[in-house]
């Protein structure tokens, strides 16, 4: 067990260093992912959504509807951009429509 210190630090901080210490990041971008692309795709594209998956730096979206799909394929670039934004970093680096 890690000594106790005496100095007063935020709670933020406290999360921040015990994530940073039991190495919980990319467990917790996998979730974060998961949850910006159902904040900011909506409910339209979340219907059509049957699974996400974040591996390394992709992000795996498979899709019901093929139609939706070739839409979004064209605008892959945007998507990446605004769920890094959501993100806070460049935590997506490739999207994979399945």
């Amino acid at each position: 067990m890690p000594k106790r210190r005496n100095e007063h630090i935020s709670i933020a901080e406290a999360l921040k260093e015990f994530v940073e210490t039991n190495k919980l990041e990319t467990g917790l971008n996998k979730v974060n992912a998961a949850e910006a692309w159902k904040k900011l795709m909506g409910n339209g594209v979340n219907n059509y959504t049957t699974a996400l998956k974040l591996e390394r730096d992709t992000l795996y979206i498979q899709l019901s509807s093929s139609v939706l799909r070739e839409e979004l394929s064209y605008g892959k670039e945007k998507i990446i951009n605004i769920l890094n934004e959501e993100l806070g970093g460049e935590i997506i680096k490739k999207i994979i429509l399945r």
